[in-house]
C-alpha cells in the first residue's frame, strides 16, 4: 500500500469500483437540508489528531455533535465500506473521508453532495492542486482536508547542492559509486506507489496519462515515452538498483536511513523518522528538495496525495455536515493537524508561517511539490486505470517488455479501462 504522511501514516491504495455518469443531483442531494447530530467516517486515526478536533467542535455545537466512526487502516477496506454504505442509501454516514483518487468515482455514482449553491465553499486560500483533485466535471464534490507531495531526500554531505533535473541527478551517480552506495530509488514494486512514480516521470517529461476530460488515454506520445524511458534506463544502467522493483515506501526509507542510497523519492513522513529513528545513520547528513524536473528550470511534477471530506447525499443533516467541512478546513484545525500529527495542510499560508517552518523545515519544499503536483488520473474508473499502469510499467522496469511495447499496451489497457471494458 502507498503510505502517506496524512494522519501519522495513512495508507492509500488502488481499490475496486467504477462509475459512469456524474451524479449527486435529484432527490437525495436535495433532501436532508437540516441541522443535527452527524457521523464522520474515516480510516483509523493513527496519529490521534481527529478526535481532539471533533471534541472542539462538539464543545461549540452541543446540539450538532459529531461522532467519529473509525474504519480499518486498510484503504481497500475503507473504500469498500463506503461503497456498501452508499449502495444501501444509508443515512448513517454523514461526512466521509475520501482519498482523492476516489472522489470522481463517488461523484459519478451520485453519492457525494455537490459543493455548489448553498453548499459552496470558498477554496481561494487553498493550494490549487488540492482543489483540482476533488473536482469532477467542473464541480467540487469534496473539501480537501490534508495533502501530500513527493520530495527528494539527498545526502547533503556528499551533494551540497541538490539536483534540479533528472539528467543532473543521474550525472551525480558516480558520487554514489565512489561511496559504495546505490544512486536513486523510489517506489517501484507492483502496487499503487508504482502508479505514483510512473505518473510523476511522465508528467515531469511533459506527458500525461489521460486527456483533460478524462475520456482519452494519452500515453502514445514522445513525452510519455521520455518519462518511462528515464526510469527504464535508470534500471538498465544501475543508477536505480534492481531490488528497487520490490520497494514500497518503507523499504526505500530504510535503505536511505542505512546510508545505502544517495537519493530517495519519498513522502514527507520520512523526514521526522530519518531524524529521530535510532537506527538512522543519516540524521545529520540529509537534506530535502523538490523532485527534479526535466531541465526546463521547473521542479518535477509530483503526484498529489491527500484526503478530503465529502457529504453523503443520503445525510439527514447536510447543513451541519457542511459547517463541519468548513471547520475541518479552518486555520485552527489545519494548524493543529500539522503540529500534532505532521499532516500536510491544504491552506497555502501555513507553508510560509515562520514558526511552522522552524518546526518543520521541509515545508517550503513541500509547498513547491504540492503547488506543482498533478492529481493521479481523475476518472471514475481509477481502479482499472491504475492496474493497467502498474502491470505494464512493471514489465518495462523489470525488463520483460521494451518501453515501446509497454507503453502501447498501457495505452490500450487504459483506454479500455475508461471505456468500462
Amino acid at each position: 500500500m502507498l503510505a502517506l504522511a496524512v494522519s501519522g501514516v495513512l495508507v492509500v491504495g488502488a481499490c475496486g469500483g467504477g462509475g459512469e455518469e456524474a451524479g449527486g443531483s435529484g432527490d437525495a442531494a436535495a433532501a436532508g437540508n437540516s441541522t443535527g447530530p452527524i457521523t464522520y467516517v474515516q480510516g483509523k486515526d493513527n496519529s490521534g489528531i481527529v478526535q481532539p478536533a471533533i471534541d472542539k467542535w462538539n464543545a461549540e455545537h452541543p446540539d450538532q455533535k459529531v461522532t467519529l466512526k473509525e474504519q480499518t487502516d486498510q484503504a481497500d477496506q475503507q473504500h469498500d465500506d463506503l461503497v456498501q454504505n452508499f449502495q444501501a442509501e444509508n443515512a448513517d454516514y454523514d461526512v466521509v473521508s475520501v482519498d482523492n483518487i476516489w472522489t470522481s468515482e463517488f461523484a459519478a455514482k451520485g453519492w457525494l453532495q455537490p459543493l455548489t449553491g448553498e453548499y459552496e465553499l470558498d477554496q481561494s486560500a487553498l493550494l490549487e492542486p488540492t482543489v483540482n483533485a476533488e473536482t469532477y466535471n467542473d464541480t467540487l464534490y469534496a473539501a480537501p482536508t490534508t495533502s501530500d507531495g513527493g520530495l527528494l531526500y539527498y545526502r547533503k554531505d556528499l551533494v551540497p547542492t541538490p539536483p534540479t533535473s533528472w539528467e543532473e541527478m543521474m550525472g551525480m551517480c558516480d558520487i554514489a559509486t565512489q561511496n559504495g552506495m546505490d544512486c536513486y530509488a523510489g517506489q517501484y514494486a507492483q502496487y499503487e506507489g508504482l502508479t505514483v512514480n510512473v505518473a510523476e516521470a511522465i508528467n515531469t517529461a511533459g506527458g500525461s496519462i489521460l486527456s483533460e476530460d478524462g475520456k482519452t488515454a494519452t500515453l502514445d506520445t514522445p513525452e510519455a515515452k521520455a518519462g518511462l524511458d528515464a526510469l527504464v534506463k535508470g534500471f538498465q544502467d544501475g543508477s536505480i538498483p534492481k531490488q528497487a522493483t520490490t520497494y514500497q515506501e518503507e523499504q526505500g526509507r530504510q535503505s536511505f536511513q542505512d546510508g545505502k542510497l544517495l537519493f530517495l523519492r519519498n513522502w514527507p513522513y520520512v523526514y521526522s523518522l530519518a531524524k529521530t529513528d535510532g537506527s538512522s545513520t543519516v540524521k545529520d547528513t540529509f537534506g530535502v528538495a523538490p523532485l527534479p524536473g526535466s531541465g526546463d528550470g521547473q521542479p518535477g511534477a509530483s503526484s498529489l496525495g491527500g484526503h478530503a471530506a465529502g457529504i453523503s447525499v443520503y445525510s439527514d443533516h447536510k447543513k451541519t455536515a457542511f459547517e463541519f467541512l468548513k471547520f475541518l478546513q479552518s486555520e485552527e484545525i489545519q494548524r493543529d493537524w500539522l503540529t500534532q500529527g505532521s499532516a500536510a495542510p491544504v491552506l497555502e499560508a501555513l507553508y510560509d508561517d515562520p514558526a511552522l517552518v522552524e518546526q518543520f523545515p521541509y515545508l517550503p519544499q513541500l509547498k513547491t511539490s504540492i503547488s506543482n503536483a498533478v492529481p493521479r488520473p481523475v476518472t471514475p474508473f481509477y481502479p482499472a486505470v491504475t492496474k493497467a499502469i502498474q502491470d505494464n510499467a512493471f514489465s518495462a522496469l523489470s525488463g520483460s517488455k521494451p518501453t515501446d511495447t509497454a507503453l502501447a499496451d498501457m495505452q490500450a489497457a487504459v483506454q479500455n479501462a475508461i471505456g468500462g471494458k
